[in-house]
């Protein structure tokens, strides 16, 4: 069965198909994903950001996230975590970000959560625990093989859930996974496969 394998841009590198050739998809897709991510503040941010992405595409977000970073003070937990009524009014206001009440709540939601499981270990370590600490290395040679979700995405977003996180289904962990350098889900032919399985070799997490 054949699939959609590595394609070729005008630069001559081969990349996975998804970015297209939307100027700042590439770039997204050419210098942050699938970079191993160890700082926690930093991965609380994108999970935040791929929740509001529920429903939607991530190159939406991509073009707002500078208003978010905006709106949600950095995305540093500790702000977030006083945010209030009066905050939510703001953000709801905001036409720089995905209005969503739900969404919003959620992540005030989840920045107090994240802050209680700051307080028994690092938010990083309570991610990568879940692949002891080493990036998962794929082989995927089409888009087709990539998995929505696996195992330790249903795991991981259990465990967040009952931490009080929320917008954390396994799909939606395991594109965080993804984006995030957890697993390294570039295709084999994408010149970024063995840049990233370079990276990952090297990373060493950081508590």
């Amino acid at each position: 069965m054949s699939g959609r394998a590595a394609i070729k841009g005008p630069d001559g590198k081969f990349r996975c198909v998804w970015p297209g050739t939307d100027p700042l998809y590439l770039a997204y897709h050419d210098t942050e994903w699938g970079v191993p991510e160890y700082d926690s503040r930093a991965l609380f941010e994108k999970l935040i950001l791929d929740g509001f992405q529920a429903g939607l595409a991530w190159i939406t977000i991509l073009r707002k996230r500078d208003a978010f970073r905006a709106g949600f003070a950095n995305f540093e937990p500790e702000a977030i975590a006083r945010f209030t009524e009066a905050d939510v009014l703001r953000l709801l206001a905001d036409p720089g970000i995905i209005r969503h009440r739900g969404k919003i709540e959620g992540a005030i939601k989840s920045a107090r959560a994240y802050l209680a499981i700051s307080e028994r270990e690092p938010f990083a370590d309570f991610l990568w625990k879940h692949l002891d600490g080493r990036v998962t290395q794929n082989a995927f040679r089409t888009h087709e093989e990539v998995p929505t979700q696996t195992a330790v995405s249903v795991a991981m977003g259990k465990e967040l859930k009952a931490a009080g996180f929320t917008f954390c289904g396994p799909t939606i962990v395991y594109a965080f996974m993804e984006a995030c350098g957890l697993v390294n889900d570039h295709l084999t032919g994408c010149f970024r496969w063995q840049e990233c399985a370079v990276l990952a070799r090297d990373a060493r997490p950081v508590a």
